[in-house]
C-alpha cells in the first residue's frame, strides 16, 4: 500500500506540476491532524517518509519517568529498557504505531488535508504562473457569456497552466461581439489571490493591449529603438499613440506603419477596426501638442506661464 501511495505522489507530480517533495509535506501534515485526533491533541509525534523504501513510519514521542503520570506523553523506565536496555530517565523513547490502526474520523482528516494540500499546492502555481504575465498578451477561449451582466469567462493558458480568467463588461469593447467558443486576446491586467484561488483580470480596452500588439508587430518597439512614449484610445473608436526613435535616422511613424500600412493594418484588425493615429513625440510641448491634435490643422500654441512641460 505505501508503495501505491508514493507511486501516486510521482504520478501527481507528472500531471499537474506538484512536486513530490511539497506534496510529502502536506502528507505528513495530514498524519498529524490524524494523530491528534486520536490522541486529544497531543503533538509529541515523528513521522518519517522513506519515498526510496516506499516507507511510512510513525513514531510516538515518550518521556522515560521512574513512575507514569500521563501516559500520552510518558515511559515507565522499566518498559522502555524491554525494548532499548540502555536508556536512561529523561530520555525520549520512540514507540512505533501504525497508520493502519488509525479510526475512520482520523482517516477522514488525513483524506481532506491531503485533499487540501493539493487544491493549494495547484492554487500557489496557477498563481506563480499567471502573476508573471501581468500586462502581457494571452490568447484564451470564451466559456461563458453571463446573460445578466455580460461578463465573460475566458480559460486562458493550457495544460497544467490553464486558469479561468474574468472579462468584464466594463472591459470589453461595445462594438465587439463574441459567443461561447470563440478564441479571444486579452490583455492581462492583474492577478489576484481570493479565498476560491488565484483571480485573473483580463482586458479589451486597455490601452496596454495596444502597446502589446505594437511590440509584436514592430521590431523596432520591441528591440527599443522605437520607444511608446504615450497612448490616448478611445476603445472601439480611436487610438492615438506618441512614438519617439532612440537614433538618428530612424522615422518611428513610418516604422509603427510598415510596408504599405501592413503592421499598422494588423493592430487595427485585431482591434476590430479601431482608428489608429500615430504621431511623433516632442519634447516641445507646442510641438507635441500640435501633432497630438492632427489631423486638425494648428496655427499656433500658446503655453500659458507656469504650466507643465510635456
Amino acid at each position: 500500500m505505501n508503495k501505491e501511495f508514493f507511486e501516486s505522489l510521482e504520478l501527481l507530480e507528472k500531471e499537474k506540476g506538484i512536486p513530490k517533495e511539497e506534496m510529502m509535506e502536506k502528507v505528513e501534515n495530514a498524519l498529524l491532524a490524524a494523530f491528534r485526533k486520536e490522541n486529544n491533541g497531543n503533538e509529541n509525534v515523528r513521522i518519517k517518509l522513506d519515498p526510496e523504501k516506499s516507507d511510512v513510519r510513525m513514531f510516538v514521542q515518550l518521556t522515560v519517568v521512574e513512575a507514569v503520570e500521563n501516559p500520552l506523553t510518558e515511559i515507565a523506565l522499566d518498559e522502555a529498557r524491554l525494548h532499548k536496555k540502555k536508556i536512561q530517565l529523561g530520555d525520549i523513547y520512540e514507540n512505533e504505531i501504525k497508520t493502519k490502526n488509525f479510526g475512520r474520523i482520523a482517516a477522514q482528516t488525513a483524506k481532506q488535508v491531503i485533499i487540501q494540500g493539493i487544491r493549494e499546492a495547484e492554487r500557489g502555481m496557477v498563481f506563480d504562473t499567471f502573476s508573471s504575465k501581468e500586462h502581457e498578451i494571452l490568447t484564451g477561449t470564451v466559456l461563458r457569456i453571463e446573460p445578466a451582466t455580460n461578463d465573460m469567462t475566458i480559460r486562458i493558458g493550457g495544460g497544467n497552466d490553464k486558469t479561468d480568467a474574468m472579462l468584464s463588461a466594463s472591459e470589453q469593447v461595445r462594438t465587439e461581439y463574441y459567443h461561447e467558443g470563440d478564441l479571444i486576446r486579452v490583455y492581462v491586467v492583474e492577478v489576484r489571490r481570493s479565498t476560491k484561488g488565484p483571480q485573473v483580470i483580463v482586458s479589451r480596452t486597455h490601452p496596454g493591449l495596444v502597446k502589446r500588439l505594437f511590440e509584436l508587430e514592430v521590431p523596432e518597439i520591441a528591440s527599443g529603438l522605437v520607444e511608446i512614449k504615450s497612448i490616448a484610445r478611445e476603445a472601439g473608436s480611436r487610438t492615438k499613440l506618441a512614438v519617439y526613435a532612440s537614433q538618428d535616422g530612424i522615422d518611428p511613424v513610418g516604422a509603427c506603419v510598415g510596408t504599405r500600412g501592413a503592421r499598422v493594418g494588423a493592430v487595427v484588425n485585431e482591434l476590430h477596426g479601431e482608428k489608429m493615429d500615430i504621431i511623433v513625440w516632442s519634447e516641445d510641448p507646442a510641438k507635441f501638442v500640435a501633432a497630438a491634435l492632427s489631423p486638425a490643422d494648428v496655427k499656433s500654441v500658446t503655453l500659458l506661464p507656469g504650466s507643465a512641460k510635456a
